[in-house]
């Protein structure tokens, strides 16, 4: 692969909202190419701490409804938003499969829980990056309920392993958008 294929790809890709998706769905065979892509994520000491659950067609309708009842439950009254109800339970109505994005914590006790965070979202891109050339929409959520331990135990993790989010895969009839950064990569870096 030359160096400006994956020039390209890295900078093409976009996120796409939910909302944004048209339904379409994505067959299970490529998700699992863009998770076996995932898997070769660099891990220190090997701890391979990534997990991630998928949630295809009917199961990804039925996560966002139990995430939206999860919120409605937990959240205090004062806090409560009937509009974020609402997003969370229809998020996945165009998407075609919604994945949790779970570290779940290696034995190493040597290897920084920060390292095992850092390796998850290193294999996080590598799925943006496949979907990305297969002109796949994605979307990395951390609303609503994400972080709760409510969610930690929806998912069946244990108490040293997270969530770090949602990814929300589909089709998108959105052009895709001109890439920008806000800062000049000048202030960014310091050459020494």
């Amino acid at each position: 692969m030359a160096y400006k294929d994956i020039e390209h790809v890295i900078t093409h890709r976009r996120t796409v909202k939910p909302a944004n998706m048209n339904g379409k769905k994505i067959d299970d065979a490529i998700v699992q190419e863009l998770l076996q892509l995932a898997d070769w994520a660099p891990t220190h000491g090997h701890t391979e701490p990534w997990y991630f659950m998928v949630y295809a067609g009917e199961k990804a309708q039925a996560f966002a409804a139990d995430h939206a009842e999860m919120y409605k439950s937990f959240t205090p009254a004062a806090q409560y938003i009937q509009g974020n109800y609402e997003k969370l339970k229809t998020q996945a109505d165009l998407a075609s499969h919604v994945i949790a994005i779970c570290m779940k914590r290696g034995s190493n006790p040597k290897i920084p829980e920060i390292e095992e965070i850092a390796a998850v979202s290193c294999a996080v891109e590598n799925i943006w990056l496949g979907a990305t050339a297969k002109q796949i929409a994605v979307y990395w959520g951390s609303g609503g309920m994400t972080y709760h331990p409510a969610m930690q135990d929806y998912l069946g993790l244990g108490d040293d392993d997270k969530v770090l989010g949602f990814l929300y895969l589909g089709y998108s009839e959105e052009a895709p958008r001109t890439g920008r950064r806000v800062k000049p990569l000048e202030e960014k870096v310091k050459w020494m």
